[in-house]
């Protein structure tokens, strides 16, 4: 069995997201891909505007119900903080020996990837796929869509429409918890 393993702090998850999830699933034939919602990013000051881990983990499981081979995963939520990809992929091989995690990141974190923890034991035990991000090439040639947790973030603050930027099903939930 074949699983990406997609990364992000999801504030909030987006359609952006989803479509790449799913784009990426049907490319590389991957079993299912794994939306990881991170407590803490070690590259990236806390945010103050980052919801608490589980609302952000309830929103996502909530826009991707109904769609196949697509999870929203806490797994992160059990591990030290902060959340190093070196470590998730550690502990995920030693609980699902029979499963093979496949990295999936962006072309803007790849340009930086050599500052990851542990990024030599990354590459050599594990597979990693690069999508387009902005100007930042991939490995796979996939659709981007051009939006970002901090637009919604920054609408919902002028409040502007999110339609088409989140799934229907949070939209309210969004406003409510964004403004």
């Amino acid at each position: 069995m074949k699983i990406g393993i997609f990364g992000g702090s999801f504030n909030p998850i987006h359609c952006g997201h989803i479509a790449l999830a799913q784009e990426i699933l049907r490319q590389c034939k991957l079993d299912e891909v794994w939306l990881m919602v991170s407590p803490q990013n070690p590259l990236k000051q806390l945010s103050p505007d980052l919801l608490d881990d589980q609302l952000r983990l309830r929103l996502a499981e909530k826009a991707l119900e109904g769609i196949e081979g697509v999870k929203a995963c806490d797994y992160e939520f059990g591990l030290p903080k902060p959340s190093y990809t070196w470590n998730t992929l550690q502990h995920l091989s030693q609980d699902y020996p029979d499963i093979r995690f496949i990295l999936l990141i962006g072309g803007d974190n790849w340009a930086h990837f050599t500052r990851w923890h542990h990024w030599q034991d990354i590459l050599r035990h594990h597979d990693v796929i690069v999508y387009p991000r902005d100007k930042h090439p991939g490995t796979i040639d996939v659709p981007l869509l051009r939006v970002s947790s901090t637009e919604i973030r920054e609408r919902v603050s002028r409040g502007e429409s999110i339609e088409g930027l989140v799934p229907d099903a949070i939209i309210n939930d969004v406003k409510q918890l964004y403004r």
